[in-house]
């Protein structure tokens, strides 16, 4: 397939509550979206690594620049069979994987269109109907946080995540674990602590969370792997897993028992769907992350946990959630307590509306 003409979106999302993490405190989600033309098909992609290099190394500016300047000119007008050819063409750039996962999204949407079917039955999805956590940014209080919980509980969510930073402390956790005994609930740190903190650790090891989700520095396997050793809680890799290459060693040296699968962290959905095999291949559980992509991005999460061997809920927020009116439509809706459907159209099934598009717009 021939890849005509490539253009990329810089926006800036305005969020309806800031989002507060270990790592930042987000007004806003600073995203890249890129729009691949091929005769009279358009295919839409996105990846969100936020507008500063917080998260990882990559932000939304530089990889705007890159795609623009160095990536679109480079593909413009060849011909791609394949997203493990794309991959291939893409690996003569190091590192990057948000501005080559916006790219390569925006090339299956492409493909599923051509062949008039939904993503999610190409890539060997089988059941459309997803199941869906509620995820919980740092509050400031535990009245706050627990009324939060009891919210998610009671819509049916099958699990609840919290983010968890150094001021949120064991004592905030503890009164959630206290007040909902058997709730699944696990707590995402995002890199903000360090082997010193292995006595926290060892008291949330008490609390039956499902697991603890990136505890240590994203370059770091080796320390999470000698953390593992110390709990009984199972660690999850997020941050850490930029590749299939790397989530093979993670899972190697017993650093990672569960793995958060983000199609813009990876590289695309190529890469992401490599790494799904790998963990099924291995026995490590998996699920479908994300970050807090527009409906363009949530549409290729979507169609990742369709797939076969999910084992935890995934990553969808739904309308009106994150955002007052999100960039793209239709809307994603709930299809009962939990769940969603992954939509049957041809591609993700989702596109940017033009004037919403424009409101958010930082540089196209």
């Amino acid at each position: 397939m021939r890849l005509d003409k490539i253009d990329v979106f810089h926006v800036a999302m305005p969020l309806k509550q800031p989002w507060k993490t270990a790592f930042s405190e987000e007004h806003a989600i600073d995203s890249v979206l890129v729009r691949i033309r091929s005769g009279d098909d358009i295919g839409w992609g996105e990846a969100a690594p936020y507008a500063a290099p917080e998260f990882s190394p990559e932000w939304a500016g530089g990889c705007t620049h890159l795609i623009r300047n160095i990536l679109a000119p480079f593909l413009e007008c060849t011909s791609i069979a394949s997203g493990q050819e794309l991959q291939h063409k893409l690996s003569r750039f190091k590192g990057n994987q948000f501005a080559k996962g916006a790219i390569d999204t925006a090339y299956w949407d492409l493909v599923a269109k051509k062949k008039g079917v939904s993503l999610w039955t190409l890539i060997g999805g089988t059941n459309p109907e997803i199941a869906v956590g509620a995820d919980i940014p740092v509050q400031d209080s535990v009245q706050k946080l627990l009324a939060d919980v009891a919210a998610s509980i009671e819509a049916g969510f099958p699990r609840t995540k919290l983010k968890f930073r150094r001021d949120s402390g064991f004592e905030m956790v503890r009164r959630v674990r206290e007040a909902f005994p058997d709730a699944t609930i696990h707590i995402d740190c995002n890199g903000g602590f360090t082997l010193e903190d292995l006595p926290l650790f060892r008291e949330l090891d008490a609390l039956q969370l499902t697991m603890i989700e990136q505890p240590l520095s994203g370059d770091d396997l080796i320390d999470h792997a000698r953390l593992q050793e110390h709990l009984d809680t199972p660690i999850c890799l997020d941050e850490s897993i930029t590749s299939v290459k790397r989530a093979e060693q993670a899972i190697d040296i017993g650093a990672a028992r569960w793995i958060n699968i983000k199609h813009g962290r990876v590289g695309g959905l190529t890469n992401a769907i490599e790494i799904h095999k790998l963990c099924i291949k291995r026995d490590v559980p998996c699920w479908i992350g994300g970050m807090l992509e527009s409906f363009v991005g949530q549409g290729v999460s979507m169609a990742m946990a369709t797939l076969p061997g999910q084992a935890y809920a995934a990553d969808i927020f739904p309308e009106g959630r994150l955002y007052a009116d999100d960039l793209a439509h239709p809307p994603i809706l709930l299809s009962g307590s939990g769940t969603a459907m992954a939509p049957d159209r041809p591609g993700h099934g989702f596109e940017p509306v033009p004037e919403r598009l424009k409101n958010c717009l930082v540089r196209q």
